[in-house]
């Protein structure tokens, strides 16, 4: 059975549930990231911090409270790649044991070929793996923020150091953005399990997730904190 045929097991709401997934998925990533927005998102007024930090640290001596955060940045990446390891091998070893995840769909009443499932799965394991890739990245990332940071001048004066602080700024926001589209992605996946049970499921989830995102990051206490004016 060729793969086109094994599409043609699935319906057009499965299509359209998945469709809506992702596009709403790569949209939500698009508005976040921008920057200049009137109404700009917790990841992008973040920038602006992570901006700030460099521009600090120029002037910081000794630095190593600098090397503490971009230590403790890393360690997140490398904890979240481990765990999606784990997690795509987990997937994996369902789908070659379908069979019985079929059976147990058969018990509820909602029996569908072992292919379907197959395909379901698959679906969850890219988008993990999609992760895994972004948080791998990531990590490297901040390791060349590392280095490029190392590099800037102890001398505020220097003629480079403004520079140097403005590409090690620049590394720790693409590093940043891809640890966001790893979390981002695997928040997607987890709504993607919901397929299992069906696409009326998956649409209820993946509204549910996309919303969550959206959420954290124009509505939250976290924004509310990172907009308030100084003062007393």
């Amino acid at each position: 059975m060729t793969f086109l045929d094994r599409l043609t097991m699935l319906s057009l709401l499965d299509g359209i549930a998945v469709a809506i997934l992702l596009a709403g998925w790569q949209a939500i990533g698009v508005l976040i990231e921008r920057e200049g927005a009137s109404w700009p998102s917790v990841a992008a007024l973040m920038m602006e911090q992570r901006r700030e930090w460099m521009r600090q640290m120029v002037a910081r001596d000794p630095r190593i409270f600098d090397a503490t955060i971009l230590s403790a940045l890393r360690q997140g990446t490398t904890f979240f790649a481990s765990t999606l390891v784990i997690a795509i091998g987990g997937v994996l070893a369902l789908i070659g044991n379908a069979e019985r995840l079929a059976g147990v769909a058969g018990e509820l009443g909602t029996a569908a070929p072992v292919v379907v499932y197959e395909l379901k799965l698959g679906l969850v394991a890219i988008l993990l793996t999609d992760s895994f890739l972004k948080f791998v990245w990531s990590n490297r990332l901040f390791g060349y923020c590392a280095v490029v940071m190392a590099a800037v001048p102890n001398d505020p004066a220097a003629p480079d150091a403004g520079f140097r602080a403005q590409q090690a700024a620049d590394l720790n926001i693409r590093a940043a953005w891809n640890f966001n589209r790893g979390l981002r992605g695997t928040y997607v996946a987890l709504a993607a399990l919901a397929w299992l049970a069906g696409p009326v499921p998956l649409l209820g989830a993946s509204g549910f997730v996309l919303w969550t995102i959206w959420s954290r990051e124009y509505r939250s206490y976290t924004r509310d904190i990172l907009t308030r004016p100084p003062g007393p």
